[in-house]
């Protein structure tokens, strides 16, 4: 887990900056079987899911000129494990760097009844030169299936991704597929108080360190969730904006004027 465009309205139900804290509970992420009972139903404090909504974001300090975007997407898709049918929400990602596109995933969420959200699986399209040529880091629960690429990993089961309550000292793996490559290990460092992002201001804000691993910190606010990230070399992206829309088919359009402006097809 990336020509400017204008910032959106700020939206207090989004940016919080005289949110209550969290609250105090004991932290503790889960290592038993998670249970799914409305896996949909995802309203994780720090991985909320909102569809139909879309988070831009822009590199606002380093070379070159890369954003990210986040689309929420009202598909679902489900999965076979532990002898039950899960149904996960879709988060389609887009990265554009130096107005060219350089990868395309579709990830996989489900929240537990405890309210971790845990991670299903991604598949990932790698461009060169406007054409797909690789799939690296494609993995999903029980394998690839449809149109899914061949080359996908094999997953046997979900990983944490984020724990209902995350407190500072807490560890684990987003991504646990090392014979593969593909690892991602977590940690929260502490909750920022405060976070200045070019969308504006955040309390409370989740600061957590992963390592996949090239170490990068990410920063994740309340109800709204990641909003900022720092390389190891000091390069930062930043949320500079977010779009709610009331069906597919004005997301796609967002989506639609969103790509075609950063590739430079609107000129």
């Amino acid at each position: 887990m990336q020509l400017r465009l204008s910032l959106a309205t700020l939206a207090a139900v989004l940016v919080l900056p005289f949110s209550s804290p969290p609250r105090a509970v004991s932290a503790e992420v889960p290592t038993g079987t998670p249970v799914f009972s409305c896996p949909l139903d995802i309203d994780n404090r720090y991985m909320p899911f909102r569809e139909h909504r879309i988070r831009l974001y822009e590199q606002v300090r380093g070379v070159g000129d890369l954003h990210v975007i986040d689309i929420f997407r009202s598909n679902t898709r489900t999965f076979t494990w532990n002898g039950d049918e899960v149904e996960c929400r879709e988060l389609e990602e887009w990265e554009v760097a130096d107005g060219e596109i350089v990868e395309i995933s579709w990830n996989y969420f489900a929240e537990a009844d405890d309210g971790t959200v845990y991670y299903f699986g991604e598949v990932v399209d790698k461009y060169e030169g406007g054409e797909v040529v690789a799939h690296d880091g494609s993995w999903l629960v029980g394998g690839p299936s449809g149109d899914d690429p061949l080359d996908t990993v094999t997953a046997s089961r979900p990983t944490v991704f984020m724990p209902a309550n995350p407190q500072a000292g807490d560890r684990w793996k987003a991504e646990d597929l090392p014979a593969a490559g593909i690892e991602e290990f977590d940690r929260v460092q502490r909750i920022v108080r405060r976070l200045e992002t070019p969308y504006g201001a955040f309390r409370h804000v989740l600061h957590v360190e992963e390592r996949t691993p090239e170490v990068a910190t990410k920063w994740y606010a309340p109800r709204v969730g990641f909003v900022q990230q720092r390389s190891s070399d000091g390069e930062v992206v930043a949320l500079i904006e977010i779009e709610d829309s009331a069906d597919a088919e004005e997301t796609q359009e967002e989506l639609d004027e969103i790509v075609e402006e950063l590739l430079g097809l609107d000129d």
